[in-house]
């Protein structure tokens, strides 16, 4: 395998670095117009139809063989429950905070990794980082009331059910995608996500309250950013990216987007974070560096092979 030139790696990671940490931002400029799961609903399919033609140039029939029932669970999961409950909570719940809590997603896909996929017992550094991440979660959610007016746990609640759905998403995700086929399954798993914030926003009466009005220049562009860079462009860096470096490199997205989150909320948002906020995101981000943080090697262990598309399906993070 040719390694990858120095510029492109770069370009790669500021990708996933700075587009994945506006997309908050731009879910927080969507909602204010646009009903959550109309938004995602409309989001995805575009994202699905984009994502589709780019296979097709390449390939006659992108999605032939494609495991369905595989793909549909992880489009639930994944662009389903996990980007649309997050969607709905940013009705209320600051974009800084909101990424906070989905940057504990490496803590929780090792513990579902631990007890239902792999089923292997977590090393003493990722119990301790583990511990801490957690301890930091807890203590966000323990401060809903103070940025939330009405003091409701349930937006911060759908946060975290909705880290859960792309942690086993994920882990589904990677058992199921089957060789050369990453980019259809990502596609057709959007497909599905689509669908399945269709049917919420229906069950919610979203559709039938939907008013052209509501498509402000502002929430078109939004809509427009997060299909084609937060969905197609930034994706496809982390997927290209995930073939050619470790995934613990790959993964310290995670404690980027938050910081990028909280600047730009309180930038243009006027976003305002307490201390004692501030305080519990530092323990969430030190628990998650200590989990992604690689196990020092002997000398006589034989390297890991690079991650080929017959063994990358995870992309631990709702697609923002």
């Amino acid at each position: 395998m040719n390694k990858p030139r120095a510029s492109v790696l770069v370009a790669a990671f500021a990708s996933i670095y700075l587009i994945w940490g506006t997309t908050y931002l731009a879910i927080a400029l969507m909602v204010r117009s646009v009903p959550p799961f109309v938004s995602g609903a409309l989001r995805y399919g575009l994202a699905a139809a984009l994502m589709y033609a780019i296979l097709r140039i390449r390939q006659a029939r992108p999605l032939a063989g494609l495991h369905w029932p595989s793909a549909a669970i992880a489009g639930v999961l994944l662009s389903g429950i996990g980007n649309g409950f997050v969607i709905w909570a940013q009705q209320t719940v600051p974009s800084a905070i909101a990424a906070l809590l989905v940057a504990a997603l490496p803590l929780w896909i090792m513990f579902f990794d631990s007890v239902a996929f792999a089923r292997r017992r977590p090393s003493a550094k990722d119990l301790i980082g583990s511990a801490i991440g957690l301890l930091g979660v807890v203590l966000i959610v323990a401060q809903t009331r103070r940025f939330d007016g009405a003091g409701a746990i349930l937006p911060t609640m759908m946060i975290l059910i909705a880290t859960f759905g792309w942690s086993i998403g994920t882990l589904v995700q990677r058992h199921a995608v089957r060789p050369g086929q990453l980019g259809a399954f990502a596609c057709a798993q959007m497909l599905v996500g689509a669908g399945f914030q269709a049917l919420c926003a229906l069950a919610l009466g979203e559709w039938s309250d939907l008013q052209a009005s509501d498509f402000t220049p502002t929430a078109i562009g939004a809509l427009l950013y997060l299909a084609v860079f937060g969905s197609i462009v930034a994706f496809s860096a982390y997927l290209w990216l995930v073939t050619k470096v470790q995934t613990s490199a790959v993964a310290t997205y995670s404690l980027v987007n938050p910081v990028v989150a909280m600047a730009l909320g309180a930038w243009i948002l006027g976003e305002r974070i307490e201390s004692s906020a501030i305080a519990a995101s530092s323990l969430v981000l030190v628990g998650v560096a200590l989990v992604l943080w690689p196990e020092r090697r002997s000398s006589n262990t034989a390297a890991p092979k690079p991650a080929t598309d017959a063994t990358v399906g995870i992309e631990p993070r709702p697609v923002q």
